[in-house]
């Protein structure tokens, strides 16, 4: 991974177990990467422009709102409007602003994350995991051994990993202090129904 960032590259935390959403969430932020802690969509990595497109009408809904523009619209709209930004938000903040599929995956449980772990196989890029003793470490490209069960060897093993990118963008300009990330802005076919899902 600190390769990865050394070289301008990207990288997508996924952990959606409890035990790893508001740690996954917290160190993706403060390195200045992207993260899925909710539920993985069908199709964000293999159909991604599918995906930033609800990203974009999610960036839409908030700017109506923020900008008064909901008021012009019915009281029943609106709260329909409302929702589905939520229900948006939940699923999508985490990348919020990424552009393009990630140089490389972050996961917590890649038996619990399967279809996150396939999609990035398909497309080539490489994936870092912390494997318990009930997964294949042959399917990770970079495997860590660990439990991935354990709120605190989460936490210790993630925000390692989010000091590597930290020490990977350094060597790039050399500015980028750790303050500076953590004050920085956090940046569906089966795969079909998924994404209409969260349409709905």
């Amino acid at each position: 991974l600190r390769e990865v960032s050394k070289g301008g590259g990207s990288v997508l935390f996924v952990g959606t177990k409890r035990q790893a959403q508001e740690t996954i969430a917290e160190e993706a932020q403060r390195c200045g990467q992207f993260y899925i802690n909710q539920r993985w969509l069908g199709g964000l990595l293999t159909n991604f422009q599918t995906i930033a497109r609800r990203v974009r009408y999610m960036i839409r809904l908030q700017e109506m709102e923020e900008s008064g523009e909901f008021e012009r619209y019915p009281k029943k709209e609106v709260i329909k409007l409302r929702k589905e930004r939520a229900k948006l938000e939940k699923y999508l903040s985490g990348i919020r602003d990424m552009k393009d599929t990630p140089d490389a995956l972050y996961v917590v449980d890649p038996r619990r994350e399967e279809i996150a772990v396939k999609e990035a196989h398909k497309l080539g890029i490489p994936v870092v995991a912390i494997v318990d003793t009930n997964c294949d470490p042959e399917l990770i490209n970079f495997p860590i051994p660990g439990n991935d069960d354990a709120i605190r060897a989460i936490k210790l093993i993630t925000s390692l990993m989010a000091d590597a990118i930290i020490e990977g963008r350094q060597g790039i300009d050399g500015t980028l202090t750790v303050k500076e990330a953590e004050t920085e802005e956090e940046p569906e076919t089966e795969e079909t129904e998924e994404v209409i899902s969260v349409r709905e």
